[in-house]
């Protein structure tokens, strides 16, 4: 028997009855000889990880567009913080941390650079519109070649929006999503002086915690006793209210209108016009583009990808050589 074998088998014995157990996995899209020592899930993770697109996101924005500081949150922050909640979710309710973990560091590998004011540039100028979720999910399956499980690919895809994944522990990620970059984006709204904890509504304070640390804790507690109690994610009807008003209220405070967004317009023409230039000049796109293109793909949609892809510090350098004048200097005879 492998070691991959045994902890099959270790599942079994571990994790609760509606957990995800890696050898019933639906398999890849692809067949693969399986590894000797991991399960299939932990193999996802690792190729995760080891992907460039997982090493971008230490460079793209998640609220804050180019801060000054060293201590607020990126792109790859968040999604560590999120496969960290989710894991201690998926541990006490006895689900697989492993196909938990797997899918939350994958969830945002298809994130644009400038955060969701990227996004939403993609968005109007692609024709076939561009979600974050469905370019992870393009990330892992064409521009990385993963042949990741179909747990995982699941996961990603549905971690936002409204179809909810076929995993408890892929369900884990959308509510985990959202406990991390609430409270985190309000650490770092307080950091940047944009808001005061105190600025929070008294009654959400009251009820959810007066810290980062609390609020957390309370949430996380919340999906903790609610699957304990339904043998499903999710948290109780007022709890999820709670959780969703501070979410608007950081719409309203935050993510609209203030400093935190002061370069938003600058980013989104940008990225526009990055787009712009690499269709109508697609001769310039890099040699592993040309591949997609051998393949058939629309034009439109490499440009995307290509951009999309960009960390926030590449796409500036590459906007700036493409349409900043240079400076040059008379060669006297």
């Amino acid at each position: 028997m492998t070691i991959r074998e045994q902890n099959e088998q270790r599942e079994h014995a571990v994790l609760e009855p509606w957990a995800t157990f890696a050898d019933s996995s639906a398999g890849r899209l692809r067949p693969m000889e399986p590894c000797p020592y991991r399960t299939c899930f932990q193999r996802d993770r690792d190729r995760i990880i080891h992907s460039k697109a997982f090493r971008r996101l230490g460079n793209k924005t998640q609220v804050f567009i180019s801060p000054e500081g060293d201590h607020y949150r990126a792109r790859l922050t968040h999604t560590l913080e999120v496969a960290q909640i989710a894991r201690t979710i998926a541990r006490a309710l006895g689900l697989n941390e492993d196909l938990t973990e797997a899918i939350a560091l994958g969830h945002d590998l298809g994130h644009t650079p400038f955060g969701h004011a990227g996004e939403a540039a993609l968005d109007e100028v692609c024709p076939f519109g561009f979600r974050h979720n469905e370019q992870s999910l393009r990330v892992v399956d064409v521009l990385e070649n993963l042949n990741l499980t179909r747990e995982v690919r699941n996961g990603i895809v549905c971690h936002t929006g409204r179809r909810k994944a076929s995993t408890p522990e892929g369900r884990i990620i959308h509510f985990a999503d959202r406990i991390a970059y609430i409270n985190h984006d309000i650490d770092d709204a307080v950091r940047a002086g944009i808001i005061r904890e105190s600025d929070i509504p008294q009654h959400l304070r009251k009820r959810l915690g007066e810290t980062h640390g609390k609020r957390i804790d309370t949430l996380v507690t919340a999906m903790i006793e609610y699957g304990q109690r339904y043998l499903e994610i999710g948290m109780d009807e007022q709890m999820h209210a709670d959780m969703m008003e501070l979410r608007q209220f950081m719409f309203d405070h935050v993510y609209h209108g203030t400093a935190a967004q002061r370069e938003e317009k600058r980013a989104k023409s940008m990225l526009r016009s990055l787009y712009e230039y690499f269709i109508e000049h697609p001769d310039e796109l890099p040699d592993d583009y040309f591949v997609l293109q051998a393949r058939g793909e629309a034009l439109e949609r490499i440009a995307c990808d290509y951009v999309a892809g960009m960390t926030d510090r590449y796409s500036i350098a590459v906007y700036k050589n493409l349409f900043i004048p240079k400076s040059w200097n008379k060669i006297e005879d």
